[in-house]
């Protein structure tokens, strides 16, 4: 039987994606279902990253492209409501399970769009500390070919896409990207609607910072605004409410136990995310222990 921090880093590598990059075979089961959000924009559920569409005459635009191995399971759920091509491929993050797609896409002429900071880290080695884990480059073929530092406006399929940067909160490379007319926001991984986030914090991330990003998007957004997270079911502004409640919470009952002087096993054992657990373990997140460990190691550093 496996071990508890062994099922930890499989939910983990799951939830980043890593797991279905590392068995292929899985992705067979995968099923690429998709919503319509508002007037010509769709959502794609898959594996990994949720996938957010502009789709119409101008083309397609994607936001995140999950995996290669379910490129043509991607292109056959577009085929439902769209015949164009496939024009631009817009990354939240740098983490596999939102961009280890591109390469595909690129090879049949998508532009690949995101911030700077996404495009140097995946460049490079990845190092996940919090399970002692290490992810190789991406491909040349994978990476950004165009890239901004604070914001970005596409003009496609009569939409105003803009994509903001957003500092060290899920991690240093994130961005959002605003359906200005059709009232949605794709969060990325600023946003787990059904559980606790991965917080990269050793690639720029912190619990503070993915507070004032759910701030941010509360202040961008009002009650008819459709929410794209990272992972999780389309949402809206009062569960984005919620999810910011959630983390601040947690934040401040470590906080105070870190001031206490409490080691890290102590306030795990002492389970900080008491009386959250039902509302936030029931879709796709880390553990609520391992949630407990980022933002203790966070706050101590």
């Amino acid at each position: 039987m496996k071990s508890k921090r062994s099922r930890f880093v499989l939910i983990f590598l799951a939830c980043l994606g890593l797991a279905g990059w590392t068995s292929p075979q899985d992705f067979n089961k995968i099923q690429i279902q998709s919503v319509r959000v508002a007037e010509g924009v769709y959502l794609l559920y898959g594996e990994g990253g949720n996938i957010g569409v502009s789709a119409g005459a101008d083309g397609i635009l994607l936001v995140d492209s999950q995996f290669g191995e379910l490129h043509e399971k991607i292109k056959t759920a577009l085929a439902e409501f769209c015949q164009g091509p496939i024009r631009f491929v817009l990354n939240t993050n740098g983490h596999y399970d939102h961009a280890l797609g591109n390469e595909l896409f690129r090879n049949e002429g998508a532009i690949i769009v995101a911030h700077e900071n996404a495009r140097k880290r995946m460049m490079t080695e990845q190092i996940h500390d919090i399970i002692n884990e290490k992810t190789p480059p991406y491909r040349p073929e994978a990476l950004p070919e165009a890239t901004f530092t604070e914001s970005l406006v596409l003009h496609l399929n009569g939409e105003d896409i803009q994509a903001i940067h957003i500092v060290n909160a899920h991690s240093d490379s994130d961005a959002l990207y605003w359906f200005r007319k059709a009232n949605v926001i794709h969060t990325g991984d600023l946003f787990f609607s059904d559980g606790y986030p991965y917080i990269d914090i050793g690639n720029g991330g912190s619990v503070n910072g993915m507070i004032a990003a759910a701030d941010k998007i509360i202040g961008m957004s009002d009650e008819r605004t459709e929410i794209i997270p990272g992972h999780g079911r389309l949402s809206d502004r009062k569960r984005l409410g919620e999810y910011r409640v959630m983390l601040a919470t947690v934040r401040d009952r470590v906080a105070k136990m870190i001031k206490e002087g409490k080691r890290l096993e102590d306030v795990v054992t002492l389970k900080p995310t008491a009386g959250l657990d039902k509302d936030w373990t029931a879709g796709l997140g880390v553990p609520a222990d391992m949630f407990v460990t980022i933002v203790y190691k966070d706050l101590s550093r």
